[in-house]
């Protein structure tokens, strides 16, 4: 929806597998625009891949380009942070998406002290120790092409620092966008910060995924309204949001919702249900199963009559701009705390078990049911 966009620039340290380059092949005949991964040698934080491939992402003279972390999800107002940037004149480096959180989460972010009336932000404080501002950063930005200058000053500010070989300062190669760009950027006139109320979230636990896919069902309702399933003759029972994949096989008695999404030809039996749930590509979910808050990974069967199901991990009610809180996958005291559900690729959970906030890693047979644990 953004006008002019040439190109999307996948930027990590990962091995392309088959998977990936799948995913990135499907995007290109469906959106028309070329994407493209580029790999960089070893983890060079989140701005030292933007300094490194610099070249490619400055090729075709780009006016600007976005910014966007991997691990953030929302109703991004991509358009408007444009149009903002646009509004503010050339001597804008950068601009922020910012959103609300509260008090206590804001120290789990980046936190944003802006002047009120220009938004330009004035301070800068990564994950701080003591309260700054509710205003914290979105992992979303808007650059124009010179903040290649200053990635470069900090390049060679590095090498320099680095120079002895101190075995405790961090690699020279490594940028951090956030400690080493924006905390010197406040104040200095070149970074602002866009608002947002739109619904935004990390996704760094699966409970996130879950609470995500919700939300972007939601916005099916006013944008893509056709992909989401209705009730009818010879269909599944709909309750609130859902989406089924035209090539996915869901018997008429199957009940699905709310906040369900079903991939390529998944098969969901008779008398199914599934609620509050991810059901990826090719998997089997039989006869009377039931699925609720739990994601199923690729080809994965799901036996007759067993009921997996994990905890959800909702964002308080009673808190305004509450965030999805990251919880330790452990407790203290060595236990697994209660979370979604979550079946790798090809597992086989057999007929007529129980999994209850479970993890189980992909090409597993299980032999029965298990509560709070994890499978390896």
């Amino acid at each position: 929806k953004v006008p002019h966009m040439k190109e999307v620039i996948l930027i990590g340290f990962y091995q392309p597998n088959d998977a990936l380059n799948k995913f990135i092949s499907n995007v290109q005949q469906e959106f028309k625009i070329q994407v493209r991964y580029l790999q960089e040698y070893t983890a060079l934080g989140t701005a030292g891949g933007l300094y490194h491939f610099r070249d490619q992402i400055l090729a075709g003279k780009p006016d600007s380009f976005f910014v966007m972390n991997s691990d953030v999800c929302g109703d991004f107002p991509l358009k408007e942070m444009l149009s903002f940037t646009v509004q503010k004149g050339g001597g804008s480096h950068c601009t922020v998406l910012g959103t609300e959180a509260t008090r206590q989460q804001s120290l789990n972010y980046g936190c944003i002290v802006e002047n009120k009336n220009t938004h330009e932000v004035l301070h800068y404080v990564e994950k701080p120790e003591t309260y700054i501002s509710t205003t914290i950063n979105c992992g979303v930005y808007l650059f124009s092409p010179d903040i290649f200058c200053t990635l470069e000053k900090i390049f060679k500010k590095n090498q320099e620092d680095n120079y002895n070989c101190d075995p405790n300062m961090q690699m020279k190669e490594t940028i951090r966008l956030e400690q080493d760009i924006f905390v010197p950027m406040a104040g200095s006139g070149k970074l602002y910060v866009y608002h947002t109320d739109r619904f935004w979230s990390q996704i760094k636990t699966s409970g996130a995924a879950i609470y995500a896919n919700r939300h972007y069902l939601a916005l099916y309702q006013n944008w893509h309204k056709e992909r989401l399933a209705r009730n009818g003759e010879l269909k599944p029972q709909i309750i609130g949001d859902v989406y089924i994949h035209p090539t996915a096989d869901v018997h008429p008695t199957a009940v699905l919702g709310p906040n369900v999404s079903v991939g390529k030809h998944a098969v969901i039996g008779e008398g199914a249900r599934v609620r509050e749930s991810i059901v990826l590509e090719g998997a089997v979910l039989q006869d009377h199963c039931c699925v609720l808050y739990s994601v199923i990974g690729w080809n994965v069967t799901i036996g007759m009559w067993t009921r997996v199901e994990g905890t959800p991990n909702d964002p308080n009610p009673n808190k305004p701009f509450a965030k999805v809180d990251v919880k330790d996958t452990f407790s203290p005291d060595g236990k697994l705390n209660p979370s979604i559900t979550v079946i790798g690729s090809n597992v086989q959970v057999p007929s007529e078990v129980i999994l209850l906030n479970a993890m189980v890693l992909p090409d597993k047979s299980l032999a029965g049911s298990c509560k709070n644990q994890i499978i390896l």
